[in-house]
């Protein structure tokens, strides 16, 4: 699996007009969807500022981190990526600014052809040129053959946009990365054996995020 990180959409006015569109946790495993998971668990009893910490890796606004944190605890994975939707809706301008800056440009698997790294490299400088943050796409759900066509063509198409346009798209990839990383997170804290690592307090290694797509 691989995440790419991106810039996204706008914050739709209201609740009313939000698209609707599949759970962020339908890629994931049907045991994994609707439970909780040692990790949920663990991540609903730790200290708020640990638990805002560990946010700040799937999304690097504070107020969104603090804004999740704090309406723990959560029944399951899907009430917990319902919240960190909503509250990616409400970021200012400036913390989606903000958010998108820590995150880093997408990339290709190393298995990928040269001349893909190659147009992948141009492509970077002139977006990040037109729009003044790197480019980065949530690939969740994308099967990983199709994840180098996935990156080249969204990165082409999203050169023509405006910069309103790009702001809003990227606001949206962002959303959609917080909650594939989450979603990551829990889907990890089920596999077998993985219970021993799975607080969220103490466990790192959940918070370097693996690509996931």
């Amino acid at each position: 699996m691989a995440i790419f990180r991106v810039r996204t959409t706008r914050a739709p006015e209201s609740s009313a007009s939000r698209p609707e569109e599949p759970p962020l946790s339908s890629h994931l495993p049907a045991q994994v969807r609707g439970i909780s998971g040692p990790w949920l668990v663990r991540f609903n009893a730790c200290p708020a500022e640990a638990a805002e910490e560990l946010l700040r890796h799937c999304c690097a606004s504070p107020r969104w981190a603090h804004r999740v944190a704090a309406h723990r605890p959560y029944p399951d994975l899907d009430a917990l990526l319902a919240a960190a939707s909503e509250a990616s809706y409400d970021l200012s301008p400036q913390e989606l600014a903000g958010a998108l800056a820590a995150e880093d440009p997408s990339d290709l698997d190393h298995r990928a052809p040269y001349a893909a790294q190659l147009a992948l490299h141009a492509a970077h400088a002139e977006y990040e040129r037109l729009f003044g943050h790197a480019f980065v796409i949530c690939l969740a759900g994308v099967p990983p053959q199709e994840h180098t066509d996935a990156v080249l063509s969204g990165i082409q198409s999203r050169l023509g946009n405006s910069p309103e346009e790009e702001r809003a798209v990227a606001a949206d990839e962002l959303r959609r990365l917080a909650g594939a990383r989450l979603a990551r997170l829990v889907e990890l804290s089920v596999a077998p054996g993985a219970e021993k690592g799975a607080d969220p307090s103490g466990a790192p290694e959940l918070v370097r995020f693996a690509p996931v797509g």
